[in-house]
């Protein structure tokens, strides 16, 4: 038996976009920034603009379907390297990285695409790279119930590397662990020990 719960569920409360609205508003601010709309380069640019941010901003639908642990395993999973992007709630710029994610199975099992859905469903939205990473936390313990779950993302920040002290290459490292993950210090270590960041 398999059991399904929606995106739409486990999603925070989210307006999607009004596209038309961010037109008008994109079209207000490049006139502000002094762009010439009447260019042909630019005629467009405000719908793409809308375009773009309704598409950064709504997360997709999917099931989160999980399997029962028939085989009883109780090693921790690990899918490391999930690339992701999502919006600086604070200046509305990008930042981008890998996010590792881990739990350790109880009565069941995820399949393994679905811990990288989870990722991009909070990562779609003006977010914290904190909150972000404490979401995909909770979402998985509460919906799973594993024995402990363990996430780490790494990111650069472009509000960071492009203004302010602009330090391109600089990368944020947060951390959220639930349950043996972070309470039995042979898993913690574990689990750390497979997300510590390896030579690039």
């Amino acid at each position: 038996m398999t059991t399904t719960l929606s995106a739409a569920r486990l999603a925070p409360a989210h307006r999607p976009p009004d596209r038309e609205g961010v037109e008008r508003a994109a079209r207000d601010l490049l006139t502000a920034l002094g762009a010439d709309l009447d260019d042909g380069g630019l005629r467009e640019t405000p719908r793409r603009m809308a375009d773009t941010y309704a598409e950064l901003l709504t997360p997709e639908p999917f099931s989160l379907t999980t399997f029962p642990n028939d085989e009883g395993y109780d090693e921790l999973i690990v899918v490391r390297d999930i690339p992701f992007q999502s919006l600086c709630m604070h200046h509305v710029l990008p930042f981008h990285g890998v996010a590792h994610v881990a739990y350790l199975p109880a009565e069941r099992i995820l399949g393994l695409s679905k811990l990288a859905r989870v990722v991009d469903l909070f990562a779609r939205g003006l977010q914290l790279q904190e909150r972000l990473t404490t979401q995909i936390a909770t979402c998985l313990q509460d919906e799973l119930r594993p024995q402990g779950v363990g996430v780490v993302l790494e990111a650069e920040h472009l509000c960071m590397s492009l203004r302010g002290v602009q330090k391109p290459g600089a990368r944020t490292v947060t951390s959220a662990l639930h349950g043996l993950v972070r309470d039995d210090p042979r898993t913690r270590e574990e689990f750390l020990s497979h997300t510590a960041r390896r030579a690039r």
